[in-house]
């Protein structure tokens, strides 16, 4: 058994991540991802953040600050984007140059986590957790490129990829529901909108209590709802144009197969009048083939 009155991952971070006690949820999240101590002090004001009559069901960014100072964008996508790398590229590359003022060296630039939540088949391959970040190998003798001693000691990091932002691409759908860690137990929750007796990760707990449909006020509850019929809606439609193409991709190999036929038939004739003495012209006007197409028969 498991609870499954709970609100979506997607539309709590958008809609409820305003107090302490939320923090806690997305902090446990965030530790048991980074495999270190996630703590959020405050939820930053960005375009992504903003809550618009213009902004689209579809789409959650969400940009938050830990106590290290490091920038964290969380987006939960629920339809594909063929360039949605290109979006987590750009998303990196805003967060980087909204927060650093004129006149900053560039030491002060923030360590960026781009952490995305996918629920369509986003590039080619076979795990559900990817991670990605920046190394600099020797061409000749491959090794890696490290910080000098004075940087490490002015920086207080040892590697490059510990200042480019580090990317997290989890594909929901992929998920083979076996929880197999702590970690799994939030993807879990992630594909399927319930949270087990018996899971233990970081923060899960608190989702369990504070996420549940019947804590939203009355007008919360209408909009969750309207938010949930705007992901059945866009489902919808998704499957009716994906069934669309393939019906026309069918009637469209249906009627080359009969072109393709017909085209046969007519050089068949051709080959027959041919092998009959008959003279070009005729087999021209006859078949419409061109004197070219005639001669290779």
């Amino acid at each position: 058994m498991g609870n499954r009155n709970l609100i979506k991952f997607d539309w709590a971070i958008k809609r409820l991540l305003r107090n302490k006690a939320d923090f806690s949820v997305l902090e446990g999240f965030l530790s048991e991802l980074l495999k270190e101590s996630m703590v959020i002090e405050t939820v930053l004001e960005s375009e992504g953040n903003q809550l618009s009559p213009t902004d689209k069901f579809n789409r959650v960014d969400l940009l938050v600050k830990n106590t290290k100072g490091e920038l964290v964008i969380i987006e939960v996508q629920n339809q594909s984007e063929f360039d949605y790398f290109h979006r987590m590229a750009y998303g990196t590359s805003k967060a980087i140059t909204e927060y650093i003022s004129l006149g900053e060296t560039y030491s002060n630039i923030k360590k960026v986590y781009s952490i995305n939540i996918v629920y369509f088949d986003f590039g080619q391959g076979d795990d559900y957790i990817y991670h990605g970040k920046t190394d600099f190998i020797g061409v000749h003798n491959s090794d890696k490129l490290i910080l000098s001693s004075s940087q490490m000691d002015a920086l207080g990091k040892i590697e490059p990829y510990q200042i480019f932002p580090e990317y997290y691409v989890i594909k929901v759908n992929k998920f083979d529901d076996i929880a197999k860690n702590t970690l799994d137990q939030w993807i879990y929750y992630f594909k399927n909108n319930e949270i087990k007796d018996d899971f233990t990760a970081q923060g899960i707990d608190k989702a369990r209590d504070l996420w549940r449909f019947d804590n939203l006020s009355e007008i919360d509850q209408k909009i969750y709802k309207r938010h949930l019929n705007n992901l059945h809606y866009s489902a919808s439609m998704e499957m009716s144009m994906k069934l669309e193409v393939e019906r026309k991709v069918r009637e469209e190999g249906r009627e080359e197969g009969k072109k393709e036929g017909k085209k046969e038939g007519i050089r068949e004739t051709a080959i027959k009048l041919k092998e009959n003495g008959v003279d070009i012209a005729t087999i021209i006007n006859v078949t419409g083939l061109a004197k070219s197409e005639i001669d290779l028969l």
